[in-house]
């Protein structure tokens, strides 16, 4: 087949529908609410959260070109499906997509609903995932009916909620309260975790090589070239919303009264400043965000187990997974949210630290022993700091470095990783003749 090039539309397209895949419910949500809890110390927070909120899914996404889709081929079968399946169920069916619909219904419609409309999650839930479910059944038609038509339209409304954080009146930044007071960079990044956005960027890195094989591109070197500029353009947008909103939480001062969320840290904003016009503009933004997000966690999931258990059709994966994320998002956001960090804070160091060996495998005498033991020790340390999060006593650990701040991994991934890079091969026997 001949290797097709792309257009500067399709190009820029990509790129949208890659923005629009990230830019989720999470990223919404917790940005703004950061901003107000930094206060004072929102600059090392943000630093914090742009670490793996922008850097690391953009690192992710060029590692996934770097390696061609196989960045777990150093690993053992076994652990590189289990991995692979782990990552794909929390952004999938149990964690990320169900958390797209219930952010959705909370701030695009539940404003809207009366007192007395107690079935309205789930009528809404059902709703949500039956327009993912058509779309995601037609994968080839990704890039024309995201990137093309849903996200400008997202985009325009984003700059519109932005140029306002900037240009109407803020308060004075507050007292920093909580970890940010003492550790903002650290809980910022801690934060960037719970945007997911680290994991999904290693699966729709694959969807993203897939679809471009579909459009005809079917080089590796060409495929590498568009996924590149494809990160760097979600990446930048990424980048865009997370300092306004962040901003946003900032100088929202007594907006912020009575927040418990970033979510309604919104509402209030924009209530203030726009009245339903601002709800409705908030829904819009909200719901066109989250619908576009919950699309891309669907595709990939489903073409992932079809390639796994052909046998079942990728539309019967995908009517699975949205039938799943129907059930999921019917327990409940908050329960969902607190379910979700001691995982997330598990398997997060097993996802940076597989991004950072696939840049060093060159580098590595023994490329399969070092990540293997890169990942194990990820791992190890990272059930430590989920553990501690679950609220288990793990007191005895204390000992270990930034356990506190909850990231017990890093120093000992990164001092792993650091003396792999000095391990030889070994020597082979001499025939002896």
């Amino acid at each position: 087949m001949q290797n097709k090039q792309m257009t500067m539309g399709d190009t820029i397209g990509l790129g949208f529908m890659t923005f629009a895949f990230f830019l989720g419910a999470g990223n919404l949500i917790f940005p703004p609410f950061a901003g107000h809890m930094a206060g004072d110390n929102t600059l090392p927070a943000m630093i914090g959260f742009l670490l793996t909120a922008v850097g690391m899914p953009l690192v992710g996404l060029i590692a996934i070109a770097k390696s061609n889709g196989k960045v777990t081929a150093f690993l053992p079968s076994a652990a590189a499906t289990a991995l692979t399946v782990s990552i794909y169920l929390i952004i999938g069916p149990i964690i990320a997509a169900p958390r797209t619909g219930l952010v959705a219904f909370e701030i695009g419609a539940l404003p809207f609903l009366s007192a007395d409309a107690t079935n309205g999650q789930l009528y809404y839930t059902l709703g949500f995932f039956l327009i993912t479910m058509v779309l995601s059944a037609f994968p080839g038609n990704l890039l024309d009916s995201v990137g093309k038509v849903l996200t400008p339209l997202l985009i325009f409304l984003l700059v519109g909620l932005a140029v306002s954080v900037f240009i109407l009146p803020g308060a004075e930044p507050g007292v920093p309260q909580g970890d940010y007071a003492s550790s903002p960079l650290t809980k910022g990044i801690l934060e960037g975790y719970n945007t997911m956005d680290t994991l999904a960027s290693l699966i729709f890195g694959m969807l993203i090589i897939d679809i471009l094989r579909k459009k005809g591109v079917t080089e590796a070197a060409t495929q590498t070239k568009y996924l590149v500029r494809a990160a760097l353009i979600a990446a930048g947008g990424l980048a865009f919303v997370y300092l306004s909103l962040f901003y946003l939480g900032t100088t929202a001062g007594d907006l912020a009264i009575g927040a418990e969320t970033g979510g309604q840290l919104l509402t209030q904003y924009v209530t203030h400043y726009f009245g339903n016009t601002g709800v409705i503009l908030l829904a819009s933004v909200v719901t066109l965000a989250c619908l576009t997000t919950a699309v891309g966690l669907v595709s990939a999931c489903s073409e992932y187990f079809n390639e796994l258990l052909p046998q079942i059709s990728y539309r019967i994966w995908v009517l699975l997974m949205c039938a799943g994320c129907m059930a999921m998002a019917n327990l409940g956001l908050k329960e969902l949210i607190n379910f979700s960090i001691p995982v997330l804070v598990t398997v997060y160091p097993v996802a940076i630290a597989l991004v950072l060996v696939t840049f060093l495998t060159q580098k590595f005498a023994r490329p399969e022993f070092s990540h293997r033991l890169v990942l194990s020790v990820a791992l190890v340390f990272g059930i430590f700091d989920g553990l501690k999060v679950a609220g288990l006593d793990t007191s005895f650990l204390n000992f270990l470095p930034l356990y506190a701040e909850g990231m017990a991994w890093l120093l000992p991934t990164l001092v792993t990783m650091f003396v792999c890079l000095f391990i030889k091969k070994p020597a082979k026997a001499e025939t002896v003749a």
